[in-house]
């Protein structure tokens, strides 16, 4: 089974933040490290933005040859186990893909973006200049 990544915005804020104690991304990581700690074949990754400030907390889930999710509107107190049962149905499939009545309602509301796997990479036509060398 391929590794998935979780990526966790981790500068992401909500109106109820502390301003003096940590932003909601940071917390929500916090849970998700503390919570995922024997999951086999996840890696939980702090990021410094994903660019969806209007929808915190947000995070990114992806996998070689498989959809890649974005989900925003989490909650950082209650959201970690629900994201990781949501990542198990993901790693779950062939291609990420999650029948729709299967993820958890966090995930069917909060969807942000589905990106396709990226493709193989294709040869270079003869003559360009990076076939050349």
């Amino acid at each position: 089974m391929p590794e998935t990544v979780l990526y966790v915005c981790t500068t992401c804020r909500r109106a109820d933040d502390d301003p003096d104690g940590p932003r909601a991304g940071a917390r929500l990581l916090e849970a998700l490290r503390a919570r995922s700690g024997g999951t086999p074949d996840l890696r939980v990754e702090a990021v410094e933005c994903l660019s969806v400030c209007k929808r915190p907390c947000t995070v990114a889930v992806a996998a070689a040859d498989r959809w890649t999710y974005v989900y925003g509107d989490m909650d950082p107190a209650a959201s970690a186990e629900i994201i990781l049962g949501g990542l198990a149905a993901y790693a779950a499939t062939p291609d990420g893909i999650v029948p729709w009545r299967e993820r958890p309602e966090a995930f069917r509301k909060g969807v942000i973006a589905r990106i396709p796997p990226f493709p193989e990479p294709r040869p270079l036509p003869a003559g360009t200049l990076e076939a050349a060398e």
